[in-house]
Protein backbone atom coordinates (compact mmCIF):
# COMPACT_ATOMS: atom_id res chain seq x y z
CA UNK A 1 0.00 0.00 0.00
CA UNK A 2 2.59 2.54 1.00
CA UNK A 3 5.63 1.34 -0.89
CA UNK A 4 5.57 4.01 -3.64
CA UNK A 5 4.32 6.80 -1.38
CA UNK A 6 6.87 6.06 1.37
CA UNK A 7 9.73 6.16 -1.08
CA UNK A 8 8.60 9.41 -2.60
CA UNK A 9 7.67 11.03 0.73
CA UNK A 10 11.30 11.01 1.88
CA UNK A 11 12.92 14.02 0.48
CA UNK A 12 12.20 19.67 0.73
CA UNK A 13 9.17 21.96 0.45
CA UNK A 14 9.42 24.36 3.28
CA UNK A 15 6.98 27.04 2.10
CA UNK A 16 4.02 24.75 1.50
CA UNK A 17 4.91 22.72 4.56
CA UNK A 18 4.94 25.78 6.85
CA UNK A 19 1.61 27.03 5.48
CA UNK A 20 0.07 23.60 5.89
CA UNK A 21 1.50 23.18 9.38
CA UNK A 22 -0.01 26.54 10.32
CA UNK A 23 -3.40 25.42 9.01
CA UNK A 24 -3.21 22.22 11.02
CA UNK A 25 -2.12 23.90 14.25
CA UNK A 26 -4.75 26.65 13.90
CA UNK A 27 -7.40 24.19 12.78
CA UNK A 28 -11.07 25.06 12.54
CA UNK A 29 -12.09 23.09 15.60
CA UNK A 30 -15.71 23.61 16.51
CA UNK A 31 -16.35 23.48 20.25
CA UNK A 32 -19.42 21.80 21.72
CA UNK A 33 -20.05 22.70 25.37
CA UNK A 34 -18.80 25.36 27.73
CA UNK A 35 -15.26 26.64 27.67
CA UNK A 36 -13.27 26.73 30.90
CA UNK A 37 -12.69 30.05 32.59
CA UNK A 38 -11.69 31.58 35.89
CA UNK A 39 -14.28 30.76 38.51
CA UNK A 40 -17.24 30.50 36.11
CA UNK A 41 -17.94 28.09 33.32
CA UNK A 42 -15.23 25.44 33.86
CA UNK A 43 -17.59 22.55 33.21
CA UNK A 44 -16.77 19.39 31.34
CA UNK A 45 -18.12 19.32 27.81
CA UNK A 46 -20.86 16.67 27.36
CA UNK A 47 -20.20 13.64 25.19
CA UNK A 48 -21.42 13.93 21.61
CA UNK A 49 -20.96 10.59 19.89
CA UNK A 50 -20.50 10.58 16.13
CA UNK A 51 -19.95 6.97 15.05
CA UNK A 52 -16.77 6.08 16.99
CA UNK A 53 -15.81 9.71 17.75
CA UNK A 54 -16.71 11.90 20.70
CA UNK A 55 -17.26 15.43 19.42
CA UNK A 56 -17.13 16.64 23.02
CA UNK A 57 -13.49 15.59 23.15
CA UNK A 58 -10.91 18.10 22.00
CA UNK A 59 -8.68 15.28 20.78
CA UNK A 60 -11.39 13.78 18.57
CA UNK A 61 -12.35 17.23 17.28
CA UNK A 62 -8.75 17.93 16.30
CA UNK A 63 -8.49 14.55 14.60
CA UNK A 64 -11.69 15.11 12.61
CA UNK A 65 -11.02 18.71 11.61
CA UNK A 66 -7.26 18.34 11.20
CA UNK A 67 -7.64 15.56 8.62
CA UNK A 68 -10.35 17.48 6.77
CA UNK A 69 -8.26 20.64 6.79
CA UNK A 70 -5.23 18.81 5.41
CA UNK A 71 -7.44 17.12 2.80
CA UNK A 72 -8.80 20.46 1.57
CA UNK A 73 -5.35 22.03 1.46
CA UNK A 74 -3.82 19.18 -0.54
CA UNK A 75 -6.68 19.23 -3.03
CA UNK A 76 -7.03 23.00 -3.45
CA UNK A 77 -3.54 24.27 -2.62
CA UNK A 78 -5.01 26.62 0.02
CA UNK A 79 -7.71 26.61 2.67
CA UNK A 80 -10.65 26.87 0.27
CA UNK A 81 -13.54 26.44 2.74
CA UNK A 82 -15.11 28.65 5.37
CA UNK A 83 -15.30 27.26 8.90
CA UNK A 84 -18.90 26.03 8.59
CA UNK A 85 -18.20 24.49 5.17
CA UNK A 86 -15.11 22.76 6.53
CA UNK A 87 -17.11 21.40 9.45
CA UNK A 88 -19.76 19.94 7.11
CA UNK A 89 -17.09 18.48 4.83
CA UNK A 90 -15.31 16.89 7.81
CA UNK A 91 -18.53 15.28 9.08
CA UNK A 92 -19.60 13.97 5.66
CA UNK A 93 -16.08 12.70 4.96
CA UNK A 94 -16.03 10.77 8.23
CA UNK A 95 -19.53 9.41 7.64
CA UNK A 96 -18.36 8.10 4.25
CA UNK A 97 -15.39 6.37 5.89
CA UNK A 98 -17.76 4.71 8.35
CA UNK A 99 -19.97 3.49 5.48
CA UNK A 100 -16.89 2.16 3.66
CA UNK A 101 -15.94 0.20 6.78
CA UNK A 102 -19.45 -1.25 7.07
CA UNK A 103 -19.43 -2.30 3.41
CA UNK A 104 -15.86 -3.67 3.62
CA UNK A 105 -14.84 -1.67 0.56
CA UNK A 106 -11.32 -2.46 -0.67
CA UNK A 107 -8.60 0.04 0.20
CA UNK A 108 -7.21 2.20 -2.62
CA UNK A 109 -4.23 0.77 -4.48
CA UNK A 110 -0.73 2.23 -4.69
CA UNK A 111 -1.41 3.30 -8.26
CA UNK A 112 -4.60 5.11 -7.28
CA UNK A 113 -2.68 6.98 -4.58
CA UNK A 114 0.16 7.94 -6.91
CA UNK A 115 -2.33 9.09 -9.56
CA UNK A 116 -4.14 11.19 -6.96
CA UNK A 117 -0.93 12.87 -5.80
CA UNK A 118 -0.23 14.08 -9.33
CA UNK A 119 -3.64 15.83 -9.48
CA UNK A 120 -3.32 17.75 -6.19
CA UNK A 121 -3.23 21.54 -6.49
CA UNK A 122 -0.77 21.75 -3.59
CA UNK A 123 1.86 20.25 -5.90
CA UNK A 124 0.87 22.00 -9.13
CA UNK A 125 2.58 24.85 -10.93
CA UNK A 126 0.90 28.05 -12.16
CA UNK A 127 -0.38 26.22 -15.24
CA UNK A 128 -2.10 23.66 -13.02
CA UNK A 129 0.27 20.84 -13.95
CA UNK A 130 2.06 18.54 -11.53
CA UNK A 131 5.40 20.05 -10.46
CA UNK A 132 7.93 17.37 -9.43
CA UNK A 133 10.15 19.92 -7.69
CA UNK A 134 7.35 21.32 -5.52
CA UNK A 135 6.46 17.78 -4.61
CA UNK A 136 10.05 16.79 -3.90
CA UNK A 137 10.50 19.82 -1.64
CA UNK A 138 7.41 18.86 0.30
CA UNK A 139 8.56 15.26 0.73
CA UNK A 140 11.86 16.43 2.12
CA UNK A 141 10.19 18.77 4.64
CA UNK A 142 8.43 15.82 6.27
CA UNK A 143 11.71 14.41 7.50
CA UNK A 144 12.16 17.15 10.11
CA UNK A 145 8.52 17.83 10.92
CA UNK A 146 7.57 16.69 14.44
CA UNK A 147 3.81 17.15 13.86
CA UNK A 148 3.27 15.85 10.34
CA UNK A 149 4.54 12.45 9.22
CA UNK A 150 4.36 10.61 5.93
CA UNK A 151 1.87 8.23 7.52
CA UNK A 152 -0.49 11.19 8.11
CA UNK A 153 -0.33 12.14 4.44
CA UNK A 154 -0.90 8.53 3.36
CA UNK A 155 -3.86 8.18 5.74
CA UNK A 156 -5.53 11.41 4.58
CA UNK A 157 -5.03 10.65 0.88
CA UNK A 158 -6.28 7.09 1.36
CA UNK A 159 -9.34 8.38 3.20
CA UNK A 160 -9.93 10.96 0.44
CA UNK A 161 -10.03 8.22 -2.18
CA UNK A 162 -12.29 6.12 0.00
CA UNK A 163 -14.59 9.10 0.54
CA UNK A 164 -14.81 9.69 -3.22
CA UNK A 165 -15.50 5.99 -3.87
CA UNK A 166 -18.31 5.95 -1.30
CA UNK A 167 -19.79 9.17 -2.68
CA UNK A 168 -19.68 7.63 -6.16
CA UNK A 169 -21.53 4.54 -4.94
CA UNK A 170 -24.18 6.66 -3.24
CA UNK A 171 -24.54 9.04 -6.17
CA UNK A 172 -26.10 6.65 -8.64
CA UNK A 173 -26.26 7.31 -12.38
CA UNK A 174 -27.44 10.91 -12.08
CA UNK A 175 -30.50 10.84 -14.35
CA UNK A 176 -31.11 13.97 -16.42
CA UNK A 177 -34.09 14.68 -18.69
CA UNK A 178 -33.45 15.62 -22.34
CA UNK A 179 -35.35 18.86 -21.74
CA UNK A 180 -32.86 19.81 -19.01
CA UNK A 181 -29.96 19.22 -21.39
CA UNK A 182 -31.57 21.38 -24.09
CA UNK A 183 -32.28 24.15 -21.59
CA UNK A 184 -28.66 24.11 -20.46
CA UNK A 185 -27.35 24.15 -24.04
CA UNK A 186 -29.59 27.08 -24.94
CA UNK A 187 -28.44 28.93 -21.83
CA UNK A 188 -24.72 28.35 -22.23
CA UNK A 189 -24.11 27.86 -25.97
CA UNK A 190 -26.51 30.25 -27.71
CA UNK A 191 -24.62 32.81 -29.82
CA UNK A 192 -25.55 36.29 -28.65
CA UNK A 193 -25.09 39.68 -30.23
CA UNK A 194 -26.00 42.17 -27.51
CA UNK A 195 -26.17 45.85 -26.82
CA UNK A 196 -26.79 47.35 -23.39
CA UNK A 197 -28.28 50.75 -22.64
CA UNK A 198 -26.74 52.21 -19.49
CA UNK A 199 -28.98 54.58 -17.48
CA UNK A 200 -27.08 56.91 -15.13
CA UNK A 201 -28.37 56.53 -11.57
CA UNK A 202 -26.05 59.08 -9.95
CA UNK A 203 -27.19 61.78 -12.36
CA UNK A 204 -30.87 60.98 -11.82
CA UNK A 205 -32.09 63.64 -9.39
CA UNK A 206 -35.90 63.66 -9.09
CA UNK A 207 -37.76 66.04 -6.76
CA UNK A 208 -38.89 64.04 -3.72
CA UNK A 209 -41.24 65.56 -1.13
CA UNK A 210 -40.55 64.42 2.44
CA UNK A 211 -43.76 65.17 4.32
CA UNK A 212 -44.18 64.26 7.98
CA UNK A 213 -46.97 61.85 7.07
CA UNK A 214 -44.82 60.06 4.49
CA UNK A 215 -41.90 59.80 6.90
CA UNK A 216 -44.13 58.50 9.68
CA UNK A 217 -45.59 55.79 7.42
CA UNK A 218 -42.14 54.78 6.15
CA UNK A 219 -40.85 54.64 9.71
CA UNK A 220 -43.72 52.42 10.86
CA UNK A 221 -43.37 50.11 7.85
CA UNK A 222 -39.62 49.76 8.44
CA UNK A 223 -39.41 50.02 12.21
CA UNK A 224 -37.17 46.93 12.42
CA UNK A 225 -34.40 48.88 10.65
CA UNK A 226 -34.27 51.49 13.38
CA UNK A 227 -34.61 49.34 16.45
CA UNK A 228 -32.02 50.36 19.03
CA UNK A 229 -29.87 47.36 19.89
CA UNK A 230 -29.79 45.96 23.41
CA UNK A 231 -27.19 47.49 25.67
CA UNK A 232 -25.46 46.55 28.86
CA UNK A 233 -24.50 48.86 31.70
CA UNK A 234 -21.41 47.88 33.69
CA UNK A 235 -18.87 49.26 36.09
CA UNK A 236 -15.37 47.88 36.09
CA UNK A 237 -12.57 47.18 38.52
CA UNK A 238 -9.49 48.64 36.86
CA UNK A 239 -5.97 47.24 37.06
CA UNK A 240 -3.83 49.69 35.03
CA UNK A 241 -0.48 48.30 33.92
CA UNK A 242 1.08 51.65 34.86
CA UNK A 243 0.41 50.87 38.55
CA UNK A 244 2.61 47.79 38.31
CA UNK A 245 5.54 49.30 36.43
CA UNK A 246 7.32 50.22 39.68
CA UNK A 247 7.15 46.57 40.73
CA UNK A 248 9.11 45.45 37.67
CA UNK A 249 12.86 45.16 38.03
CA UNK A 250 15.03 44.10 35.13
CA UNK A 251 18.59 42.84 34.82
CA UNK A 252 20.86 43.76 31.94
CA UNK A 253 20.81 40.15 30.81
CA UNK A 254 17.01 40.11 30.66
CA UNK A 255 16.88 43.32 28.63
CA UNK A 256 19.49 42.01 26.19
CA UNK A 257 17.75 38.63 25.85
CA UNK A 258 14.45 40.42 25.12
CA UNK A 259 16.16 42.52 22.45
CA UNK A 260 17.77 39.46 20.84
CA UNK A 261 14.37 37.77 20.64
CA UNK A 262 12.59 40.87 19.26
CA UNK A 263 15.29 42.84 17.45
CA UNK A 264 13.06 43.47 14.41
CA UNK A 265 10.73 45.56 16.62
CA UNK A 266 13.44 48.05 17.51
CA UNK A 267 14.79 50.01 14.55
CA UNK A 268 18.12 51.69 15.22
CA UNK A 269 17.91 55.48 14.72
CA UNK A 270 19.70 56.75 11.64
CA UNK A 271 23.21 58.11 12.19
CA UNK A 272 23.57 61.40 10.28
CA UNK A 273 27.38 61.01 10.37
CA UNK A 274 27.37 57.55 8.84
CA UNK A 275 28.75 57.34 5.27
CA UNK A 276 26.18 56.98 2.47
CA UNK A 277 26.04 53.44 1.09
CA UNK A 278 25.54 52.53 -2.54
CA UNK A 279 22.61 50.37 -3.59
CA UNK A 280 24.80 47.28 -3.59
CA UNK A 281 26.46 47.95 -0.20
CA UNK A 282 25.16 46.99 3.23
CA UNK A 283 26.23 48.31 6.60
CA UNK A 284 28.35 45.89 8.66
CA UNK A 285 26.38 44.09 11.38
CA UNK A 286 27.14 45.13 14.97
CA UNK A 287 24.58 43.68 17.38
CA UNK A 288 26.10 45.29 20.46
CA UNK A 289 26.06 48.76 18.93
CA UNK A 290 22.53 48.28 17.61
CA UNK A 291 21.33 47.20 21.05
CA UNK A 292 23.03 50.11 22.77
CA UNK A 293 21.29 52.56 20.40
CA UNK A 294 17.81 51.31 21.35
CA UNK A 295 18.35 49.99 24.87
CA UNK A 296 15.97 52.47 26.51
CA UNK A 297 13.19 51.50 24.09
CA UNK A 298 13.77 47.81 24.77
CA UNK A 299 13.71 48.31 28.54
CA UNK A 300 10.49 50.34 28.35
CA UNK A 301 8.78 47.72 26.16
CA UNK A 302 9.83 44.85 28.44
CA UNK A 303 8.67 46.74 31.54
CA UNK A 304 5.29 47.43 29.95
CA UNK A 305 4.92 43.80 28.93
CA UNK A 306 5.72 42.52 32.42
CA UNK A 307 3.55 45.19 34.04
CA UNK A 308 0.67 44.09 31.81
CA UNK A 309 1.26 40.50 32.89
CA UNK A 310 1.27 41.52 36.57
CA UNK A 311 -1.95 43.50 36.08
CA UNK A 312 -3.66 40.49 34.49
CA UNK A 313 -2.38 38.14 37.21
CA UNK A 314 -3.58 40.45 39.98
CA UNK A 315 -6.95 40.79 38.29
CA UNK A 316 -7.15 37.00 37.96
CA UNK A 317 -6.48 36.60 41.70
CA UNK A 318 -9.23 39.10 42.50
CA UNK A 319 -11.58 37.32 40.09
CA UNK A 320 -11.02 34.02 41.88
CA UNK A 321 -11.56 35.71 45.25
CA UNK A 322 -14.85 37.20 44.03
CA UNK A 323 -16.05 33.78 42.97
CA UNK A 324 -14.83 31.84 45.99
CA UNK A 325 -16.08 34.53 48.39
CA UNK A 326 -19.53 34.47 46.75
CA UNK A 327 -19.44 38.27 46.63
CA UNK A 328 -22.77 39.93 45.85
CA UNK A 329 -23.66 43.42 44.72
CA UNK A 330 -24.35 44.32 48.34
CA UNK A 331 -21.05 43.00 49.68
CA UNK A 332 -18.89 44.24 46.80
CA UNK A 333 -18.09 47.58 48.45
CA UNK A 334 -16.65 45.95 51.55
CA UNK A 335 -14.72 43.43 49.44
CA UNK A 336 -13.10 46.22 47.42
CA UNK A 337 -12.37 48.38 50.47
CA UNK A 338 -10.30 45.65 52.10
CA UNK A 339 -8.19 45.44 48.95
CA UNK A 340 -8.05 49.21 48.40
CA UNK A 341 -9.85 48.85 45.05
CA UNK A 342 -12.74 50.80 43.56
CA UNK A 343 -15.06 50.60 40.60
CA UNK A 344 -15.15 52.96 37.64
CA UNK A 345 -18.12 53.70 35.43
CA UNK A 346 -18.71 53.72 31.67
CA UNK A 347 -21.78 54.63 29.67
CA UNK A 348 -24.04 51.76 28.54
CA UNK A 349 -22.91 50.18 25.25
CA UNK A 350 -24.09 47.66 22.68
CA UNK A 351 -22.32 44.60 21.32
CA UNK A 352 -20.54 46.56 18.58
CA UNK A 353 -19.32 49.54 20.58
CA UNK A 354 -17.19 48.62 23.57
CA UNK A 355 -16.01 51.78 25.40
CA UNK A 356 -12.53 53.11 24.63
CA UNK A 357 -11.85 53.15 28.38
CA UNK A 358 -12.05 49.36 28.18
CA UNK A 359 -9.93 49.14 25.05
CA UNK A 360 -12.80 49.23 22.54
CA UNK A 361 -12.30 45.50 21.88
CA UNK A 362 -15.25 43.40 20.71
CA UNK A 363 -14.20 40.69 23.15
CA UNK A 364 -14.89 43.10 26.02
CA UNK A 365 -18.43 43.62 24.74
CA UNK A 366 -18.84 39.85 24.38
CA UNK A 367 -17.84 39.34 28.01
CA UNK A 368 -20.11 42.17 29.15
CA UNK A 369 -23.16 40.62 27.48
CA UNK A 370 -22.57 37.35 29.34
CA UNK A 371 -23.30 39.12 32.62
CA UNK A 372 -26.60 39.37 34.45
CA UNK A 373 -28.24 38.91 37.85
CA UNK A 374 -26.85 35.37 38.10
CA UNK A 375 -23.34 36.34 37.00
CA UNK A 376 -22.27 39.72 38.34
CA UNK A 377 -18.56 39.58 37.48
CA UNK A 378 -16.76 38.85 34.23
CA UNK A 379 -13.58 36.94 33.71
CA UNK A 380 -10.49 39.13 33.32
CA UNK A 381 -10.47 41.23 30.15
CA UNK A 382 -7.53 43.06 28.63
CA UNK A 383 -8.02 46.78 28.16
CA UNK A 384 -4.86 47.35 26.13
CA UNK A 385 -3.39 49.38 28.98
CA UNK A 386 -3.92 46.82 31.72
CA UNK A 387 -6.73 44.52 32.82
CA UNK A 388 -10.24 44.84 34.21
CA UNK A 389 -13.10 42.88 35.73
CA UNK A 390 -16.54 43.98 34.55
CA UNK A 391 -19.29 44.39 37.15
CA UNK A 392 -22.88 44.08 35.89
CA UNK A 393 -25.32 46.88 36.65
CA UNK A 394 -28.17 46.52 34.18
CA UNK A 395 -29.16 44.82 30.92
CA UNK A 396 -31.06 47.22 28.70
CA UNK A 397 -33.35 45.46 26.19
CA UNK A 398 -33.72 46.48 22.58
CA UNK A 399 -36.37 49.11 21.95
CA UNK A 400 -38.17 50.90 19.18
CA UNK A 401 -37.14 54.58 19.16
CA UNK A 402 -39.37 57.56 18.57
CA UNK A 403 -39.27 58.96 15.05
CA UNK A 404 -37.72 62.17 16.37
CA UNK A 405 -34.69 60.20 17.64
CA UNK A 406 -33.83 58.82 14.21
CA UNK A 407 -35.52 61.32 11.88
CA UNK A 408 -32.33 62.12 9.92
CA UNK A 409 -31.73 58.43 9.16
CA UNK A 410 -35.36 57.87 8.25
CA UNK A 411 -35.38 60.91 5.94
CA UNK A 412 -32.22 59.74 4.13
CA UNK A 413 -33.53 56.19 3.77
CA UNK A 414 -36.96 57.35 2.61
CA UNK A 415 -35.43 59.68 0.02
CA UNK A 416 -33.14 56.95 -1.30
CA UNK A 417 -36.00 54.45 -1.42
CA UNK A 418 -38.26 56.86 -3.32
CA UNK A 419 -35.45 57.71 -5.74
CA UNK A 420 -34.90 54.01 -6.45
CA UNK A 421 -38.60 53.43 -7.07
CA UNK A 422 -38.72 56.42 -9.44
CA UNK A 423 -35.59 55.11 -11.17
CA UNK A 424 -37.29 51.77 -11.75
CA UNK A 425 -40.29 53.61 -13.19
CA UNK A 426 -37.91 55.56 -15.43
CA UNK A 427 -36.38 52.34 -16.71
CA UNK A 428 -39.81 50.96 -17.44
CA UNK A 429 -40.72 54.12 -19.35
CA UNK A 430 -37.49 54.04 -21.39
CA UNK A 431 -38.07 50.39 -22.27
CA UNK A 432 -41.68 50.99 -23.37
CA UNK A 433 -40.73 54.00 -25.50
CA UNK A 434 -37.83 52.15 -27.14
CA UNK A 435 -39.95 49.05 -27.79
CA UNK A 436 -42.56 51.12 -29.60
CA UNK A 437 -39.90 52.83 -31.72
CA UNK A 438 -38.16 49.55 -32.59
CA UNK A 439 -41.46 48.02 -33.70
CA UNK A 440 -41.87 50.86 -36.18
CA UNK A 441 -38.45 50.06 -37.69
CA UNK A 442 -36.48 52.82 -35.95
CA UNK A 443 -32.79 51.86 -35.72
CA UNK A 444 -31.63 50.97 -32.23
CA UNK A 445 -29.27 53.95 -31.82
CA UNK A 446 -31.99 56.42 -32.84
CA UNK A 447 -34.45 54.77 -30.44
CA UNK A 448 -31.93 55.27 -27.61
CA UNK A 449 -31.39 58.93 -28.59
CA UNK A 450 -35.13 59.55 -28.65
CA UNK A 451 -35.57 57.94 -25.23
CA UNK A 452 -32.74 60.05 -23.84
CA UNK A 453 -34.31 63.25 -25.16
CA UNK A 454 -37.74 62.42 -23.77
CA UNK A 455 -36.49 61.62 -20.27
CA UNK A 456 -33.61 64.14 -19.97
CA UNK A 457 -31.50 61.32 -18.52
CA UNK A 458 -28.04 60.34 -19.77
CA UNK A 459 -28.06 57.06 -21.72
CA UNK A 460 -25.02 55.24 -23.08
CA UNK A 461 -24.74 52.25 -25.43
CA UNK A 462 -22.27 49.38 -25.14
CA UNK A 463 -22.11 46.46 -27.58
CA UNK A 464 -20.20 43.18 -27.61
CA UNK A 465 -19.14 40.96 -30.49
CA UNK A 466 -20.84 37.58 -30.87
CA UNK A 467 -20.31 35.37 -27.79
CA UNK A 468 -21.81 32.56 -25.76
CA UNK A 469 -22.18 32.45 -22.00
CA UNK A 470 -19.77 29.51 -21.87
CA UNK A 471 -17.12 31.84 -23.33
CA UNK A 472 -18.19 35.37 -22.38
CA UNK A 473 -16.19 38.52 -23.18
CA UNK A 474 -13.90 39.65 -20.37
CA UNK A 475 -15.60 43.05 -19.95
CA UNK A 476 -19.21 41.90 -19.72
CA UNK A 477 -21.23 42.74 -16.61
CA UNK A 478 -22.28 39.39 -15.15
CA UNK A 479 -25.57 40.80 -13.93
CA UNK A 480 -26.65 40.69 -17.58
CA UNK A 481 -26.83 36.89 -17.43
CA UNK A 482 -30.12 36.98 -15.56
CA UNK A 483 -31.51 39.66 -17.85
CA UNK A 484 -30.97 37.67 -21.06
CA UNK A 485 -31.98 34.24 -19.74
CA UNK A 486 -35.40 34.36 -21.43
CA UNK A 487 -34.64 37.08 -23.98
CA UNK A 488 -35.33 36.47 -27.68
CA UNK A 489 -33.96 38.20 -30.78
CA UNK A 490 -35.20 41.78 -31.11
CA UNK A 491 -36.40 42.03 -27.50
CA UNK A 492 -35.45 44.46 -24.73
CA UNK A 493 -34.98 43.23 -21.18
CA UNK A 494 -36.42 44.87 -18.11
CA UNK A 495 -33.96 47.30 -16.54
CA UNK A 496 -31.65 45.77 -13.96
CA UNK A 497 -29.91 48.00 -11.41
CA UNK A 498 -26.24 47.31 -10.81
CA UNK A 499 -23.99 49.65 -8.87
CA UNK A 500 -24.59 53.25 -9.93
CA UNK A 501 -26.46 52.51 -13.14
CA UNK A 502 -29.36 50.69 -14.70
CA UNK A 503 -28.94 48.36 -17.69
CA UNK A 504 -31.46 47.55 -20.39
CA UNK A 505 -30.26 44.77 -22.70
CA UNK A 506 -31.17 44.56 -26.37
CA UNK A 507 -30.84 41.23 -28.15
CA UNK A 508 -29.58 42.23 -31.60
CA UNK A 509 -29.33 38.55 -32.53
CA UNK A 510 -29.61 35.13 -30.90
CA UNK A 511 -28.65 31.88 -32.63
CA UNK A 512 -29.51 28.62 -30.93
CA UNK A 513 -26.91 25.83 -30.67
CA UNK A 514 -27.24 22.33 -32.11
CA UNK A 515 -29.89 20.57 -30.01
CA UNK A 516 -29.69 17.19 -31.77
CA UNK A 517 -29.58 14.46 -29.04
CA UNK A 518 -27.02 12.63 -31.17
CA UNK A 519 -24.75 15.70 -31.40
CA UNK A 520 -21.37 15.93 -29.68
CA UNK A 521 -22.29 18.97 -27.57
CA UNK A 522 -25.55 17.40 -26.43
CA UNK A 523 -23.74 14.22 -25.38
CA UNK A 524 -21.02 16.16 -23.53
CA UNK A 525 -23.57 18.34 -21.71
CA UNK A 526 -25.64 15.28 -20.76
CA UNK A 527 -22.55 13.68 -19.22
CA UNK A 528 -21.65 16.87 -17.32
CA UNK A 529 -25.15 17.34 -15.93
CA UNK A 530 -25.30 13.66 -14.99
CA UNK A 531 -22.08 13.98 -13.00
CA UNK A 532 -23.32 17.11 -11.23
CA UNK A 533 -26.67 15.51 -10.41
CA UNK A 534 -25.00 12.33 -9.18
CA UNK A 535 -22.55 14.25 -7.00
CA UNK A 536 -25.40 16.28 -5.52
CA UNK A 537 -27.34 13.09 -4.79
CA UNK A 538 -24.35 11.55 -3.00
CA UNK A 539 -23.67 14.69 -1.00
CA UNK A 540 -27.34 14.99 -0.02
CA UNK A 541 -27.42 11.38 1.18
CA UNK A 542 -24.26 11.84 3.24
CA UNK A 543 -25.72 15.02 4.70
CA UNK A 544 -28.76 13.04 5.83
CA UNK A 545 -26.51 10.39 7.38
CA UNK A 546 -24.63 13.10 9.30
CA UNK A 547 -27.86 14.72 10.53
CA UNK A 548 -29.26 11.38 11.68
CA UNK A 549 -26.05 10.42 13.51
CA UNK A 550 -25.74 13.81 15.24
CA UNK A 551 -29.36 13.64 16.38
CA UNK A 552 -28.60 10.50 18.40
CA UNK A 553 -26.54 12.47 20.90
CA UNK A 554 -28.12 15.92 20.53
CA UNK A 555 -28.82 17.62 23.88
CA UNK A 556 -32.41 17.27 25.01
CA UNK A 557 -34.45 20.47 24.59
CA UNK A 558 -35.50 22.11 27.83
CA UNK A 559 -39.21 21.93 28.46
Amino acid sequence: MISWIQKTFQQHFRTIFMVMLFLIIISFVFTIGASPGIGQGSRKAPNRTFFDLNLGSQGDQERLMGDANLSVYLQAGYNALQADQLKQYALQRYAALHIASQLNLPAPTDKELSDLVQTLRAFSNQEGKFDPKRYADFRDSLKTNPRLHESDIIRVLTDDLTYKNVEKLLSGPGYVLPGDVKAQLIRSESQWTLAAVSVDYAGFKPMIATTDAALEKYFEDNAFRYQIAPKVSVNYIDFPAADFTVKVSLTDAEVRAYYDANSSRFAKPADPKAPTLSLTETAPANADADFAAVRSQVETALKQERAQRLAEQTAADVSVALYEGKVTAASLGGFLDTRKLSVKTVAPFDAQSAPTALGGDEQVATEAFKLGPQRLFSDVVSTGRGAAILVWKESIPARKPQLSEVKDRVTADYTDNEKRKLFVDLGRTIRINMTLLLKTGTPFEKAVNAAEASTSTKLEIKTWPVFSLSKPPADIDYTLYGAIDSLQKGQLSEMIITGDKGLIVYAIDKKLPDLDPAGVKFTETLAQLSRITASRNGSTYLGEVVTKELSKSAPALEQ
